[in-house]
């Protein structure tokens, strides 16, 4: 039998990172850590209850870290977030400091760190730098790290994230890009969202606006679900003002294309920046990034591609439902959800695309494997 790759993941989530490393093959998860009850339950739906912890990483005692050959996670990063306050005191930005002591005690191989793009220029980076040096609480370890764009890896998402590789088996270069823009010489080209919607039957404004009436217990809590990816093919009520808002939105176009007497007072008064609300996007590329709230249009470009011109064009307009993020998230379909609309939605925006975490999987694999 193959050697299995043990594993604890941080910050866990609803486990985005830990279904991109199990579709990698050989990676079997022995602890995950996540505070959000309805996100844990997920990932316990998914991946099993025995060895989650719900609860204060914090709370975790030194003896209660087992070992593992890999750590993997994402500490909270709102703090360092552009729509964020950026308070370099966010007690949220500390938490990074306990991945450390799990990789003190854990000893892994190899740890990941992913964050977003502002990580990289942070003080909390330059601090984790200087603790692999001569002396840190990290000395032994090789960092490699940078942005990566999910895109490049096959999401049909342009998201950036920051990458860190620690390693004390040898330096662990990033990735290399397996997609890109156009069709590049030796990748594939980029997925898209057609790519993404294919075969899901998804050109329609659903009739259903709420998730089934059930529920299911974990860590002896009550929560909503189980649900699956069907499920959460779920439509909103918007106003009449709304319709003829999204009615008016070319792909690729935003709140610019609004004739003036549909446009808020708020936008009337902020003639430039944030160009992508209320836009909607393109069949035939890459969405932009999807966060919590994808289900509001006046919060990104987040309605449905589907937009012909003239009177009698065919047009889908309403925002993309839960589903159709965690597809563009690379969620497999047959992925399980606990948690109301709002918990799922920030559980599918929080996430790291599957696909991404695949690739970091498949790139760490063979140093750990041969070390």
């Amino acid at each position: 039998m193959a050697k299995r790759i043990s594993m604890i993941d941080l910050f866990a989530g609803c486990g985005g990172m830990t279904s991109g490393f199990v579709a990698a093959n050989g990676y079997k998860p022995v602890m995950a850590v996540e505070w959000d009850l309805h996100a844990a339950a997920t990932y316990a739906a998914n991946f099993g209850e025995s060895h989650m912890r719900w609860g204060d990483i914090q709370d975790i005692k030194d003896d209660e870290i087992p070992a593992a050959d890999v750590i993997i996670g994402g500490p909270p990063c709102q703090g360092f977030s552009n729509l964020g306050t950026r308070d370099v005191n966010d007690p949220r930005n500390k938490l990074w400091k306990e991945y450390i002591r799990f990789v003190r005690h854990a000893r892994p191989k190899v740890f990941v760190i992913e964050n977003v793009d502002r990580f990289l220029k942070s003080s909390e980076f330059s601090l984790l730098q200087a603790e692999v040096r001569h002396g840190g609480l990290l000395e032994g370890y090789e960092l490699t790290y940078g942005l990566l764009l999910a895109a490049d890896y096959g999401a049909p998402q342009r998201r950036k994230r920051t990458i860190v590789i620690g390693s004390r088996i040898g330096k662990i270069p990033l990735p290399e890009p397996t997609h890109g823009q156009g069709n590049p010489m030796g990748l594939k080209s980029w997925r898209t969202v057609h790519d993404a919607f294919k075969g899901k039957q998804l050109l329609d404004v659903p009739t259903v606006k709420a998730l089934p009436d059930s529920s299911v217990s974990f860590f002896g809590e009550k929560v909503p679900g189980i649900y699956k990816s069907e499920d959460l093919h779920i439509g909103r009520t918007p106003t009449d003002v709304s319709l003829l808002r999204y009615a008016h939105v070319p792909p690729g176009g935003g709140r610019f294309d609004l004739p003036e007497e549909l446009l808020p007072n708020c936008w009337k008064n902020k003639p430039s920046g944030t160009t992508d609300v209320m836009g909607r996007m393109r069949w035939d590329e890459p969405s932009l990034t999807i966060r919590t709230e994808f289900y509001k249009p006046e919060k990104g470009q987040y309605l449905h591609p589907q937009w012909e011109p003239g009177p009698n064009g065919y047009r889908v307009d309403r925002p993309i439902t839960h589903r159709e993020a965690a597809l563009l998230q690379t969620f497999p379909d047959t992925y399980l959800w606990c948690g109301t609309k709002i918990q799922i939605a920030k559980q599918i925006g929080n996430a790291v695309p599957a696909v991404l975490a695949e690739a970091i999987a498949r790139q760490i694999k063979p140093y750990i494997l041969s070390a």
